[in-house]
């Protein structure tokens, strides 16, 4: 097991918006997380990468430590937890090129820092194209792209992706997963929220239900695919 969460509350205020979520992930795997809006999935992705606080008795485990130990900062370099946020948050003043050599801030290989931002710039070749351009001037499939390449060059050991499919035309997302299965063949674990449901449950190995902060449901993506509740709920079945 490489990722452990077991009974994660996080409350803002007075509104508590998970109740007690456990799941895991192993390494290399493909994990998805669905659910309504308002459901509790990207705080939970906040909550493993440290962008809120979890109530106490929460655990948070990743490869055997304590993540809870770790600032925002340190998750990323130390335990090499990299997180796609919804919205993307690139540095829009920033070149394309300068934002993904950023994200090597704590990264000393510098060998292998070269062969990665090549393996990104094969992997998406509008962003070589575009390499001098500053972010703020791409198109927003091309800053989802960014984002991803920019999560990539952290030194990854598990990305979590907050809906990447977000605001991108059809051919544009699945060139998208088909450029996050190349990620994970590389040995990244992907844990995926992501509020089109179909598309993620063909994407993922596993999946979770999450509704109203509590996880309901969980399988093999292929039997949620064919779940009657789960089809009728998010499938539009």
């Amino acid at each position: 097991m490489q990722l452990k969460v077991e009974n994660l509350e996080v409350s803002y205020g007075n509104i508590k918006a998970l109740h007690g979520v456990s799941f895991s992930v192993d390494a290399g795997e493909i994990v998805t997380i669905i659910g309504a809006n308002g459901a509790g999935k990207s705080t939970t992705l906040r909550a493993i990468s440290r962008m809120v606080p979890s109530a106490p008795g929460s655990v948070l485990e990743f490869n055997g430590q304590d993540i809870l130990k770790y600032s925002a900062d340190k998750v990323v370099a130390k335990l090499g937890i990299s997180h796609v946020p919804e919205g993307r948050r690139i540095f829009g003043n920033l070149t394309v090129t300068e934002n993904l050599t950023l994200a090597c801030f704590a990264r000393k290989d510098t060998d292998q820092i070269a062969k990665d931002l090549k393996w990104v710039f094969d992997l998406f070749g509008r962003l070589e194209e575009r390499k001098d351009q500053l972010a703020g001037t791409l198109s927003g499939g091309e800053q989802q792209m960014l984002a991803v390449g920019r999560a990539f060059m952290s030194g990854r050991k598990i990305m979590l992706l907050d809906e990447p499919s977000m605001g991108l035309a059809p051919l544009l997302m699945l060139d998208m997963f088909d450029a996050l299965k190349e990620i994970n063949k590389t040995g990244t674990t992907i844990l995926l929220v992501e509020q089109n449901a179909r598309l993620a449950l063909k994407f993922a190995q596993r999946g979770y239900v999450i509704e109203n902060g509590t996880l309901v449901l969980e399988g093999k993506a292929s039997d949620l695919l064919d779940d009657p509740e789960v089809k009728k709920a998010y499938l539009g079945a």
